[in-house]
């Protein structure tokens, strides 16, 4: 076991803090105002004259991409956050962070602006898959294991979005209105609890207004709640381009505006003071937070930084591989087609085009560029013989182009108003994304005139494949030497923001190619002025689309196959273009033909496995039919390795479900995410997740908690006392496996509104055949209190509860009385 990381004591911290003073002392108001605002999209500006290096940050739930959007320097690939939740082990958050401080640290990046611990309010939210879970008490778990182990590493987290961002439909806009105690119970809950339990460095203001006030500039969740209540000392940092007024913001408790190089702090932050708008001493309290998180994480001269001792070196590959397989969850297991056999199978059908290209990790901000991928092709053919395994693609899961990526070799090749080449670089696939300073070596904005994506494609099928671009601007585009396209994409009038803002994609021809021989390919793009741009970016995509055969064909094909095997096993997926960051769902279907794909080799072989590779839930109307339903969500770099492990018994899926998984979307208890007249009404008040589902009660697909293993478990003995559940469980299987153990509330004869049962404790435990282990499990004491709205504090309940046990929140094994009476 990994020796606990060196930390330092309460003397350190008074030497930092007395660094933070003196540094802050020698700072003129300029400086100070200079210090609040970002110099470019992802850094601070260092200041020489205090010793003060640029502090750094880095989009990091899954990986750290670094400040720069190139695959040059890959980043490790962990499963996304859902998925993270799904392991239910707080210990194993703090084993992924580490490896996220390490890679860090190896790319010099100080601050990581992760964890996202907002709530699945409803599976509809577009950003679901960076959430951990519709339970408070199981996010900040999970959370305050994340944070502890990023900041074991000496780097700094910035647990976000505080608060209520829940959903993406106008999400820089929306006033979500939502009563206290929902607030307070449901949606600040992760966060104070990270806060209390992990001492996070770094909190990120949300982009949404809650109760009329931004986010960046609600004085009281910010100034009175979160530091006045809960105690935190560290800095708030908006959502990029979130802070929207200088005196607003400061006085709001925000103390960096991000990004840069045009906030509105610096220049008008020191104008406001020096017209009397803004005290100098609300600026300094800002300063002394963002010098305090220089100090800890060690750019503060004279300052000692936290962590002087770094944890053991975390095998990134490995523990990627680890993390996915504890996330899967096995939701069917009829007749225990799981696991399979290697020795008895003679073949094994792989379908599905997610099963060659999966998806490995969600869009948006959550992007990183690893390594390598493994797909379950890839995990599979690493298992298996090539006479067992057969494959065949069933149904494409998207019908639209998407960025260049397989088969391709591209790089940037950017070039002045003259023609001369400037400089270049690798391209990780098709899209470019440079934003602010994240232009190659040598280039400038001033003097960037064009960029030429180019580059060779190896095609893996021959036919007609369809080549386009992605923005705004004039392009050319040629392939095999034939200009397909040579024109100008306008803004459109989408009623998509982002669709608008950057283009849809877009076909622009057609050509016939041979599986196996490259051709050259070229993208043309004359970059526009960018002067008058608050964060100047070059932002395009070359796509393309493989040839598309007819889908009744395809799933034929899939269907002999499944025919001619032992085991089918199917793999579905989402697309980006369902789920991603910047938009919400609408439903939660799969997109094509998948589930036609499902039904039709499910009818040709009763030993069907399904693999659903998504980061949220969606709608499984063949589940009754099939054999085995494993939920893989989005696995990471190592995904495909892990599934095999998993598929063949290596390993035991691990996973529990931490969020509820509805039959129909019709269900669904809290579907809404579209504001009206710019506001969102939380009407549902305590009652999202499980708790919605048993008001409405409505039996879901698959409960909240539920998740089968490759053993069975016997629960013994529970011991209540008004602190802790002791539960005895037994493995009464053949193999070792590893059981979560949870205890849930629920009052009897309750005298106040409340759900009918919540979760209050969990535990893991692993133990061998035949063998029995006790976990006890901590009540916390908040989980019998109530915010009072008339108080405006917390309030306990007294009452007799019933302690509940079980495999998940619908399956209970034992109860047992608690009486509190007051």
């Amino acid at each position: 076991m990994a020796a606990e990381p060196t930390t330092q004591d309460t003397d350190p911290d008074r030497m930092r803090e007395e660094a933070v003073e003196a540094a802050l002392g020698k700072l003129g108001l300029d400086a100070k105002a200079k210090l609040l605002g970002g110099q470019d999209m992802w850094s601070l500006p260092a200041l020489p004259e205090i010793g003060l290096r640029s502090l750094v940050m880095s989009d990091g739930p899954v990986g750290v991409r670094g400040v720069r959007w190139t695959a040059d320097d890959p980043s490790i690939a962990l499963p996304s956050p859902t998925a993270l939740a799904a392991t239910w082990d707080p210990e194993l958050a703090r084993r992924a962070g580490r490896l996220l401080a390490q890679e860090a640290r190896r790319k010099d990046v100080h601050v990581l602006l992760a964890p996202t611990v907002n709530l699945h309010r409803s599976p509809l939210g577009g950003r679901h898959f960076e959430c951990y879970s519709e339970d408070p008490y199981l996010t900040g778990a999970i959370g305050s294991g994340y944070v502890k182990g990023v900041q074991d590493g000496g780097v700094g987290t910035t647990v976000k979005h505080f608060v209520a961002n829940d959903a993406e439909t106008d999400r820089f806009t929306v006033d979500n209105i939502i009563t206290s105690r929902p607030l307070r119970e449901l949606y600040l809950a992760p966060f104070e609890a990270i806060v209390k339990n992990a001492h996070p460095w770094g909190i990120m203001a949300a982009y949404n207004q809650v109760n009329g006030v931004t986010m960046t500039e609600h004085r009281y969740l910010q100034n009175e709640v979160l530091r006045g209540e809960w105690g935190f000392d560290g800095y708030i940092v908006s959502d990029w381009m979130a802070a929207r007024s200088t005196t607003g913001d400061i006085e709001g408790g925000l103390d960096v505006a991000m990004p840069g190089p045009t906030t509105v702090y610096g220049d008008a932050l020191a104008g406001a003071v020096r017209a009397g708008k803004v005290d100098e001493a609300v600026v300094d309290d800002a300063v002394r937070n963002v010098l305090r998180l220089a100090a800890r994480v060690g750019i503060l001269e004279g300052a000692p930084p936290v962590v002087t001792e770094l944890p053991e070196t975390v095998d990134g590959q490995a523990l990627a591989r680890e993390v996915a397989s504890r996330a899967f969850v096995l939701v069917r297991n009829e007749n225990h087609t799981l696991p399979i056999d290697p020795s008895q199978t003679r073949k094994l059908a792989l379908i599905g085009a997610a099963a060659r290209d999966a998806r490995v990790l969600g869009g948006g901000s959550a992007t990183v560029f690893p390594e390598r991928v493994v797909a379950p092709l890839d995990g599979l053919a690493a298992a298996l013989s090539d006479a067992t395994l057969t494959y065949a693609v069933g149904a494409d899961p998207s019908d639209e182009l998407s960025p260049a990526a397989k088969g391709f070799a591209l790089h940037a090749v950017c070039r002045d108003a003259t023609g001369a080449v400037i400089g270049s670089r690798s391209l990780p696939g098709g899209q470019v994304q440079w934003i602010g300073d994240d232009l190659p070596d040598g280039v400038t904005y001033g003097t960037l005139h064009s960029v030429e994506v180019k580059g060779t494609f190896t095609p893996r099928e021959s036919g007609e494949h369809a080549f386009g671009t992605r923005g705004l601007g004039a392009f050319t585009l040629t392939v095999a030497g034939e200009v397909l396209y040579d024109g100008v994409q306008a803004m459109s009038d989408a009623s998509d923001p982002f669709e608008a803002f950057f283009g849809a994609p877009a076909e622009r021809g057609r050509v016939h190619l041979t599986a196996g021989e490259p051709v050259e390919v070229s993208l043309v793009h004359p970059v526009g002025a960018t002067d008058d741009a608050p964060l100047p970016a070059v932002m395009f995509s070359f796509l393309h689309g493989a040839p598309q055969r007819d889908a009744d064909e395809l799933i034929a094909e899939a269907v002999e196959a499944a025919r001619d095997a032992d085991t089918a096993v199917v793999v579905v997926a989402t697309t980006e273009r369902v789920e991603s960051e910047g938009f919400d769902r609408t439903d939660l279907s799969l997109p094509g033909r998948q589930d036609d794909l499902v039904r039709a080799v499910a009818a040709a072989n009763p030993n069907t496995v399904v693999i659903v590779n998504s980061g949220s839930p969606v709608e499984m109307p063949w589940r009754e039919d099939v054999a085995a339903v494993l939920l893989s969500w989005f696995p990471g770099q190592e995904g495909g390795a892990a599934l095999a492990d998993v598929l063949l018994g290596v390993a035991e899926p691990g996973g529990r479900l931490p969020t509820t998984w509805p039959v129909a979307l019709a269900d669904v208890p809290v579907t809404e995410v579209v504001p009206t007249d710019g506001e969102l009404h939380y009407r549902e008040g305590l009652f999202v997740g499980y708790r919605a589902w048993d008001k409405a009660g409505v039996a879901p697909a698959y409960a909240f908690g539920h998740g089968l293993g490759y053993t069975t478990w016997e629960y013994e003995s529970l011991e209540v006392t008004p602190a802790t559940a002791k539960v005895r469980v037994r493995n009464t299987g053949h193999r070792t496996g590893r059981e979560v153990v949870q205890v849930y509330l629920a009052p009897l004869a309750d005298s106040v509104e409340r759900p009918v049962r919540w979760l209050a404790g969990f535990a893991s435990v692993e133990v061998g055949a035949g063998e029995w282990a006790e976990a006890e499990i901590a009540l916390p004491p908040r989980a019998f209190e109530i915010w009072d709205e008339r108080s405006d504090s917390w309030s306990f309940v007294p009452g007799v509860y019933e302690v509940r046990t079980g495999r998940s929140i619908a399956d209970t094994r034992l109860t047992a009385t608690l009486d509190l009476q007051g």
